[in-house]
């Protein structure tokens, strides 16, 4: 009997990752193909009941782990009132009106209006828009080895000719200066739109940007009337030990854009800017950026759930000793060439992209879950929840020091 029924689970097994890869769009030739069956905290169980420390927190998505109690509640709460009622900016509701409150009191006065999207990438095409809108200029300029998202405006402004190389034509007047240098700064014009910049570039490896190159490109854009595009999709809601990545660098962008962590589980971006920016969009032409399903109210909730969250944790103020903690760990071996890290995000850099397929692969044998970059194959992220204890991190650790 015994037989049988390992014989029977063997194949629904096989069944439903031939389903999943048939009928389902694949992203790779090699997913993780790891079958979920609950999460909690910061782990994942999958349909065997083996358990997974996520280390990735959903590529920085769960900051506040998976299924916090007041994220849950929130959504019920608002199960209880109403789904979706009208597109986005039409009616007045009351969890799209709470998570703007919310936003604004977090953020400088000159950031107070918020749009409420689907998702980091369209934030960020919308703040594209919204800069051409507001400026009625065409220049749009990223920097080398940016990533800003999938959708076609997205993809334009991501620093990648490899991505991009397949999807051509892109958007036209876009141009890339290097990270980190003061010099190329000097392509931003009269004629610059906009400069949509990643706070820290996540998918380059985790760069941090020097505080002059920072500095100097706030004041360029400024004396050029150009927009200032912070992209902290990745990197904000608490992630570096603030809930802003730029909160550490004293410098404020004209526009902001968010996602991933915003939603704590459920999906939702936004934008946001000052009101005088921000309602050009309302007219020549109206609607110039609409959305059907922005700002859901599920989602509203939830997000607003995670800003209260973070604000009674202390987990943002312990990101940075987190941090210092797995790095500290991870540093006694001597196969790693470079950690880099902001708060509880760390980039390790090891010799080739096979040493880190393998350590990656290892780690996923051993219960704990690391990821790729997709464009720097020479390191692997780890990004666990916030919420992760001084104990769980030595024992993801010294995982990943066996991996090694």
């Amino acid at each position: 009997m015994l037989r049988l029924l390992s014989v029977w689970q063997k194949k629904m097994k096989k069944d439903r990752l031939n389903t999943f890869l048939t009928l389902q769009g694949q992203t790779n030739q090699s997913p993780y193909l790891i079958d979920v069956d609950k999460a909690e905290g910061i782990y994942i169980w999958d349909k065997t009941g083996k358990k997974y420390i996520d280390m990735i927190a959903g590529v920085a998505v769960n900051n506040i782990g998976h299924r916090h109690p007041k994220v849950i509640e929130a959504i019920q709460n608002q199960l209880d009132k109403h789904l979706h009622v009208m597109v986005y900016g039409e009616y007045v509701q009351d969890a799209q009106l709470a998570l703007a409150e919310n936003l604004a009191s977090i953020l400088p006065d000159s950031l107070s209006c918020s749009y409420i999207v689907n998702s980091g990438t369209e934030a960020n095409e919308a703040a594209i828009k919204l800069a051409k809108r507001y400026t009625a200029r065409q220049e749009i300029i990223s920097c080398k080895n940016s990533y800003h998202g999938s959708t076609h405006g997205s993809l334009s402004v991501t620093g990648n000719k490899e991505k991009q190389s397949s999807f051509k034509p892109l958007l036209p007047n876009v141009q890339f200066i290097e990270f980190n240098n003061i010099e190329s700064l000097n392509v931003i014009t009269e004629k610059t739109a906009c400069v949509i910049i990643e706070t820290i570039q996540g998918d380059a490896g985790l760069i941090k940007p020097t505080p002059d190159f920072i500095t100097a490109l706030r004041a360029k854009c400024s004396s050029t009337g150009a927009l200032l595009i912070f992209d902290e999709v990745q990197v904000g809601m608490g992630r570096t030990g603030k809930f802003f990545a730029f909160e550490h660098y004293n410098v404020i962008p004209d526009i902001l854009t968010l996602g991933k962590a915003l939603g704590g589980g459920m999906p939702i971006g936004a934008f946001i800017s000052s009101k005088e920016i921000m309602h050009s969009l309302t007219h020549n032409p109206m609607l110039g950026h609409i959305t059907t399903f922005g700002g859901h109210p599920i989602n509203c909730a939830a997000a607003n759930a995670c800003i209260n969250v973070l604000r009674v944790e202390n987990w943002m103020v312990e990101a940075e000793q987190k941090g210092q903690l797995l790095e500290d760990i991870l540093t006694q071996s001597p196969e790693i060439k470079e950690i880099r890290r902001a708060g509880l995000f760390l980039a390790i850099e090891l010799e080739s992209a096979d040493k880190v397929a393998e350590v990656v692969n290892k780690c996923l044998e051993k219960g704990l879950i690391g990821f790729w970059f997709l464009s720097t194959p020479t390191a692997f992220r780890l990004s666990p929840p916030l919420s992760i204890t001084e104990v769980e991190i030595r024992e993801a650790g010294e995982i990943v020091l066996k991996c090694i």
